[in-house]
Parts: structure tokens; sequence; C-alpha cells
């Protein structure tokens, strides 16, 4: 089977708060010859489990880089390795994707009101600018 996992899989996986669905995703994860999990369920995965569930970064972090290492997950990788350097500085998953991605489309510069968003993307060799600043 080849399939895009939604948000609600990746939190099974790593939150495992409702057995029956735990059990229904980790068997998909099992059978499943290609998981394709575009950027924004990563995004999302991160805001709900930091969020909703009150999850440490670093336990984030590590729940997506064990979900990454499985063969048959396919990512944009050099994005989420991106989300994933912000979220160990101490930022958010989804603008070390943003600034990656927009830099690779042509948009080399960074724009946020964001002030911590701005430093870390700025300390991590970005171009930034701070609107409001």
């Amino acid at each position: 089977m080849k399939l895009t996992a939604d948000t609600n899989i990746l939190i099974r996986l790593a939150i495992e708060d409702a057995p029956e669905q735990t059990r229904l995703a980790i068997e998909m994860i099992r059978i499943a010859e290609h998981i394709a999990i575009p950027l924004p369920v990563l995004c999302e995965f991160v805001w709900v489990t930091r969020r909703a569930y009150r999850r440490r970064s670093s336990a984030v972090a590590e729940a997506i880089r064990k979900l990454i290492a499985n063969p048959a997950v396919h990512v944009d990788r050099p994005a989420v390795d991106a989300g994933l350097a912000m979220l160990d500085a101490g930022g958010d998953f989804a603008d070390g994707a943003i600034a990656f991605t927009g830099r690779r489309l042509g948009g080399p510069v960074f724009a946020s009101f964001d002030r911590k968003a701005v430093e870390l993307v700025a300390a991590a060799g970005g171009e930034t600018h701070l609107l409001g600043s």
C-alpha cells in the first residue's frame, strides 16, 4: 500500500492515547510500502504535540527522527532537517521549514514580525528582515 499519512496518524503513533487508533496506526506503518508525509503534516504534528499535549521540543524532535528513519517514510528531507534544526535551537519547526523552503523557491530573505524566529534563522546563516524594528 502507498499512502499519505495525515497528522492524526502521527499523533496516535507518538502519544498513544487512544489504544485502538494507536494499534491501527502502528499496523498501517508496518504494512505500508510507501508513506508520504507532507511538510504541513509535520508542522501540524509539532504544533499539536507541543501545545495540546505539552511535549518537550526534544521529545517531539526525537519522534520525528524515529519516524523518518523508517525507509518506507518519504519526506522533503532538507526542509525537515531545517525544521528540526530550528526546533533543536529552541525555535519553531515550521519557521525553520518555511525559511528553508522560501530560499529554495527564490526568496532568500526570511521576513517576519517574530523576533525569535528571525534571530534563529540569522544564527543558522540565513538572511533575515525583522519587520517593525
